[in-house]
């Protein structure tokens, strides 16, 4: 089967059944000789650093297939020119013609077939303004689907006490103030 027939019969597919797809796309494409996982010369990428922020922009030739990283946080993607076809477990398969603005959730993963050549630009929180890729990956992209699991689990975690705590601080601060309250009345 070829890998355009592959991703166009995913669209017919159950959200899990996407997700499966999508990884074994790109396990398929890992075997086809001239094919490129990462970086590559052909899809150059250019890197920008402002306060704050890491930017992504890639050039993407006509008729090649990508899977994309799983990101590990919802981000803005801009598709400032071409056409593509793209399938995503949340969105199914579309079209789209740039200019197009988008968030990409956190956990997506995404097949793209470039119908023109593209433009494509990924925006990520950069706090520690730092400039190396290796450490910015790893803040912005999870290996794998269990990587990612474990990450959002520990965000769900880490909110969950957070909120508990700002519960908690609220009632020590009535506390004190009802106690304020009854101690001056005496």
């Amino acid at each position: 089967m070829e890998i355009k027939e592959y991703n166009d019969s995913l669209a017919l597919k159950e959200k899990s059944e996407i997700r499966d797809g999508i990884m074994h796309l790109e396990n398929m494409m890992k075997s086809v000789d001239g094919a490129y996982i990462g970086d590559s010369d052909r899809c150059p990428l250019e890197h920008y650093f402002t306060a704050g922020i890491y930017t992504r922009k890639i050039f993407i030739p006509a008729g090649d297939i990508l899977v994309g990283k799983i990101h590990k946080h919802a981000h803005p993607n801009f598709l400032v020119s071409g056409t593509v076809e793209v399938m995503t477990e949340s969105e199914g398969s579309q079209t789209l013609t740039g200019p197009e603005f988008m968030i990409s959730e956190a956990g997506t993963k995404r097949t793209l077939h470039a119908i023109t050549d593209l433009v494509w630009i990924t925006v990520h929180a950069n706090p520690d303004d730092g400039e190396d890729l290796g450490i910015i990956e790893k803040e912005v992209i999870a290996k794998d689907y269990e990587e990612y699991d474990k990450f959002a689990n520990k965000q769900l975690e880490y909110k969950e006490e957070n909120f508990l705590t700002r519960i908690k601080n609220r009632i020590i601060k009535f506390l004190r103030a009802v106690s304020l309250i009854i101690n001056k009345k005496r």
